[in-house]
């Protein structure tokens, strides 16, 4: 285990501090002026690239295949004993600090809690601007005021926000382009994702799933923030899968996007996962599998149109959203050579779809689980009795956490291997029928950890052609603290991560073996991201109220 050295680290917390306290302007729509040099522009064909031309971050899962993959490889296992602390921001917030950094020629984009950005030199942590928005004084959310990123096309960023709005800043001076109101706030709709550009459009999901909204996945013109197209989660009467629903459930069935999606620019699908039916874990006005919620839909691009789904929790009473990354994937399966998608759900299985038609290729446990016998051939589980929830409670694994959650995964094309964090912790699931009221809790009851098994988090890496379990790091945490980072790996075969109590660590990506480990003194709840700067691989990562910027010596 080897330790960073962080000598200068107070002075440069100092220094951000100044910065923050010069620039921020309490709540006011007006950015201070630029300090940005580069005058390059992100175009399509730029996003297009991301993964084979690794110097910068420009999307929340660095690729449209959501990889989480750089094939820079400055920073290996021979060298982790040169890695130190370059640089650290702190940002006026002790909200969970989920963002995952762009970093676009020299210049970092971050998210603030509860609404603002930040532009950064990626060389020193220095702020060249800040935006901050200024929300109503009510906001119905279930998990805090988060906000996990930005997306960039052109001269502009974009950010969802805490009000359902879609906002586009220029990219130089933080200054609003244009403002378009995504939903209604007082209904329970947030924007907690980062956006996805594709093509000439923004595409953002909705928040809100806990409070009985209908759910539904947006596409805007970047140039003008008009809405081009919106698909439904929850089809109204008449539609395809509206079969599914009983009565008026489908108004306030869920079904929220709160997690970023793919695309695959050769088919022209955009991927995105569903989250929970509403009302959690109270499924008797609701009876029926609730489409298309805890799915994965397949979209056309240029329409919304859907073209394919996959439901891997039908009629989801636990809790179990698909709001995961979905990952791209080639390889053979079953003697044949496919496009794949790779999905840790959080039911607990690892899922392999073929992403042109959404066939079913394999499902495989990756955490303890009692709810189902398998899966029948389309991937359908067949469910054992005694596992719904009920007024006395009923234990299930996983638990409502999941075996994974919304973290992100990564995918080394090297290695083969898929990793993701787990959760291997069961609760107690409670039931008794809720009352609607728009804006308020919609959850049918609560859950509770069991006492006499407080499992454990850890990092897994599974075999993407088996889903067997290659290696398993468990962390150095309490029960039931678990595990909320995303995931990094690189071509140099280390993987990146960190824990709820602030370690950030590095694994040998193919066995495990950790490698380097320091303590960050604040939760990681947000996924590491490398890049260069001046020609130098940089790995930033956000933890606690900062962000955390590491280099070698």
């Amino acid at each position: 285990m080897n330790m960073i050295k962080i000598e200068g680290t107070c002075i440069l917390l100092l220094l951000s501090l100044i910065s923050i306290g010069c620039n921020q302007q309490g709540g006011a729509d007006v950015p201070t002026p630029t300090g940005i040099r580069s005058t390059s522009l992100i175009s399509y064909q730029d996003l297009l690239r991301a993964e084979e031309n690794p110097d910068d971050w420009l999307m929340y899962s660095g690729s449209y295949r959501s990889r989480r993959y750089s094939r820079l490889s400055q920073i290996g296992r021979n060298n982790l004993d040169e890695l130190r602390l370059r640089w650290a921001y702190q940002i006026k917030s002790f909200e969970k600090f989920e963002t995952t950094p762009l970093v676009v020629d020299g210049t970092m984009f971050i998210t603030r809690p509860p609404a603002g950005v930040t532009a950064l030199d990626s060389r020193t942590g220095r702020e060249f601007w800040s935006y901050d928005r200024r929300l109503p004084g009510r906001i119905s959310t279930c998990c805090g005021l988060v906000n996990r990123g930005l997306a960039i096309l052109g001269n502009k960023v974009y950010m969802g926000t805490l009000d359902a709005h879609l906002i586009a800043l220029d990219w130089k001076t933080g200054a609003v382009v244009w403002d378009t109101k995504v939903a209604d706030y007082d209904a329970g709709y947030s924007i907690t994702v980062a956006p996805l550009v594709v093509k000439d459009k923004i595409v953002v999901g909705i928040s809100g799933g806990e409070f009985g909204i209908r759910g539904f996945l947006d596409a805007y013109d970047s140039e003008t923030g008009k809405r081009v197209w919106r698909f439904y989660t929850i089809p109204a009467p008449g539609e395809p899968g509206s079969e599914t629903w009983s009565g008026n459930a489908w108004k306030t069935g869920g079904g929220p996007t709160w997690t970023n999606g793919s695309f695959d620019p050769e088919l022209d699908l955009i991927y995105w996962g569903t989250g929970n039916p509403a009302p959690d874990w109270y499924g008797d006005e609701r009876p029926g599998d609730n489409l298309y919620t805890a799915s994965v839909i397949a979209l056309e691009a240029d329409t919304g149109k859907l073209d394919w789904h996959f439901q891997f929790t039908p009629h989801d009473t636990h809790d179990w959203d698909a709001n995961q990354i979905p990952v791209l994937a080639s390889g053979e399966y079953q003697g044949q050579k496919r496009q794949v998608l790779l999905w840790g759900n959080r039911n607990g299985f690892f899922y392999v779809l073929d992403r042109k038609t959404g066939e079913f290729l394999l499902a495989k446990a990756f955490v303890r689980q009692t709810w189902t016998e398998g899966m029948d051939d389309q991937g359908r589980p067949i469910l054992k009795p005694g596992i719904e929830p009920s007024e006395k409670g009923s234990l299930v694994y996983p638990g409502n956490q999941g075996g994974t959650n919304w973290y992100s995964p990564s995918y080394s094309p090297r290695t083969k291997l898929f990793y993701l964090s787990v959760w291997d912790i069961p609760s107690i699931f409670f039931s008794s029928p809720p009352v609607y009221q728009p804006g308020t809790p919609f959850y049918g009851s609560l859950y509770q950890p069991s006492a006499e098994d407080p499992g454990y988090g850890a990092v897994k890496a599974l075999n993407s052609q088996t889903g067997e379990m290659q290696w398993e790091y468990r962390l150095h945490t309490e029960p039931h603290a678990g595990i909320q980072s995303g995931l990094l790996s690189t071509a140099t075969d280390v993987l990146f991560g960190g824990t709820m109590q602030g370690q950030f660590f590095v694994l040998d990506a193919v066995t495990g073996e950790e490698l380097w480990v320091t303590h960050l003194g604040g939760n990681i709840i947000a996924g590491p991201i490398t890049y260069l700067s001046e020609n130098k691989q940089q790995v930033s990562i956000a933890a606690g109220n900062s962000i955390f910027t590491f280099g070698l010596d």
